[in-house]
């Protein structure tokens, strides 16, 4: 519905900054590997996390919420909701930055300023970047929960939907019965 495409149309360009604020961290992170031989570890991680988060972070925490926002939101948008809640916890540990996990937040930046300035500036692009991410999606969360409730929609709902859904699901109802069998026949 046009109501909820400008938001997400901001979510998927949330989604489009995120990857590449992680390409920019990786290319950070091999500039202090360069300058500093024992940094292997966050130029390792810093890789593994664009391999992961990238695809990830589209079908685990955008891709539901646009579904959720497509379709009217119900069991699946109270879903979308939590993974999204979690993704801005991401963002805010990548913001910050602690050493030896692979980001270029403000902890790494600052303390690689110290010792190399170009790498440290280099750094300090990337913690903007990430900060600005988290920033943002803190504010479209908010926009997200919002749009969720003012559909009627609450976390009650969704978890009565999902449960009649499931105990409503015919694939549901003959593992049930299978498994009732197998536990009266056994001595």
């Amino acid at each position: 519905p046009s109501e909820y495409q400008r938001v997400c149309k901001m979510l998927y360009y949330l989604w489009m900054l995120n990857c590449v604020t992680l390409f920019l961290n990786v290319l950070a992170c091999l500039a202090f590997f360069i300058r500093d031989s024992n940094q292997g570890v966050d130029f390792g991680l810093s890789i593994l996390w664009f391999i992961l988060f990238t695809p990830c972070s589209f079908l685990c925490w955008y891709r539901p919420v646009y579904k959720a926002f497509r379709n009217e939101p119900n069991a699946e948008g109270g879903l979308s909701l939590l993974l999204f809640q979690c993704q801005v916890a991401i963002f805010v540990i990548q913001a910050v930055g602690i050493p030896d996990w692979g980001n270029s937040g403000w902890v790494t930046a600052l303390s690689s300023l110290r010792t190399n300035k170009a790498v440290g500036a280099i750094m300090i692009i990337v913690a903007i970047l990430f900060t600005f991410c988290a920033t943002l999606s803190v504010v479209l969360l908010k926009m997200v929960h919002g749009l969720y409730r003012r559909t009627g929609a609450s976390f009650q709902k969704a978890q009565q939907e999902f449960s009649q859904g499931v105990f409503t699901s015919r694939t549901f109802q003959t593992a049930a019965s299978s498994a009732a069998q197998g536990a009266l026949q056994r001595p």
